[in-house]
């Protein structure tokens, strides 16, 4: 397992994490279904393997995958780093509608419930989910709590997902960005553009979420599967698992096939480590359900792909026409 700091002074990451927001269970944009006892199981596999972070938030199942978290860090101990968010709040909504509120006593009030459900006094790194614009509460207020709480010892770093170049400047003068979450993969490729640039030249962290693209480029879809998902799994109304970019993507994700030969490791594990190869970045959330996807996963965390792979794969992306973003 390779393992990278946090930006320039944080922790030292395994360069892929669990991504536990599947493990949440079925919401509005939750994956369906899901056995707590595979997802515990699937935290147990990769943690003993060598991975040493995982991302979950507030609203993942109204709480429950933070649940699933805690109760494997009750198992473990306190050598697995936790990233948590806040800023989609449903407290209080009848009917568990959710809002972008970044208000200080709500970032307050969330960290505090994250904190009993995941049973300890801090978490390791906090993040704000997603820009406020909904209460019209100014990104400055917000990010100055965030650095409160750093200060008070109830989170060791401060981070934000889904924040562009813009918000990140107005972060950065208030208190330093540790890190930054955006999504990130073969198909989109938007990032490359200007946050991770501007996270490298301000020494902030970069994990990247979806790096698989929600199952996309693992070799496991065809327009049969995507299909027949489940009618409460969010992807049936995707704009990349519907046409006309779900045939692209599809083509993108079979060139994968040849590269993952050549190694000796799945398709998955080529698409993940595509996106640790990317400059700037730190590492990579994945996403995962049971044991089983952490093993298709895992092995891109001692992956380091070639030129010759970084060539190849370049050449498919354009030729393929799959996603946006620099190719």
């Amino acid at each position: 397992m390779q393992f990278r700091n946090l930006g320039n002074a944080g922790p030292g990451l395994s360069v892929v994490g669990v991504g536990a927001w599947a493990m949440g269970g079925p919401w509005r944009f939750g994956w369906g279904p899901q056995d707590d006892d595979e997802s515990i199981a699937a935290l147990h596999r990769a943690f003993d393997a060598g991975v040493n972070w995982v991302d979950t938030a507030a609203v993942y199942g109204f709480g429950h995958s933070e649940e699933v978290v805690g109760q494997v860090l009750r198992e473990l101990g306190s050598e697995i780093l936790v990233a948590t968010k806040c800023g989609l709040n449903w407290y209080g909504s009848p009917d568990r509608r959710t809002q972008g509120d970044l208000r200080p006593e709500s970032i307050r009030f969330e960290l505090e419930q994250s904190l009993k459900r995941l049973g300890t006094d801090h978490v390791d790194l906090y993040q704000f989910h997603r820009p406020d614009r909904t209460t019209g509460t100014p990104v400055e207020e917000s990010w100055g709590t965030m650095a409160e709480l750093v200060e008070e010892g109830k989170a060791r770093y401060a981070g934000v997902s889904n924040f562009g170049v813009d918000l990140l400047e107005r972060c950065e003068a208030i208190r330093h960005v540790d890190s930054v979450q955006p999504p990130f993969s073969m198909i989109d490729r938007s990032a490359a553009q200007d946050v991770l640039p501007w996270c490298v030249e301000h020494g902030t962290g970069v994990l990247c979420y979806s790096p698989m693209q929600s199952g996309l480029l693992t070799g496991a879809f065809d327009a049969d599967r995507v299909r027949s998902l489940p009618e409460d799994d969010w992807r049936r109304h995707s704009p990349d698992f519907t046409e006309p970019r779900l045939s692209a993507n599809l083509a993108l994700a079979d060139r994968l096939r040849p590269v993952a030969e050549r190694h000796g490791v799945s398709m998955a594990a080529v698409a993940v480590a595509w996106v640790i190869a990317q400059p700037g970045v730190t590492a990579a959330i994945v996403g995962t359900r049971r044991p089983s996807q952490v093993d298709g996963w895992l092995p891109a965390g001692s992956l380091t792909l070639t030129w010759r792979d970084l060539e190849e794969i370049e050449a498919a992306v354009r030729e393929t026409g799959a996603g946006s973003g620099p190719a």
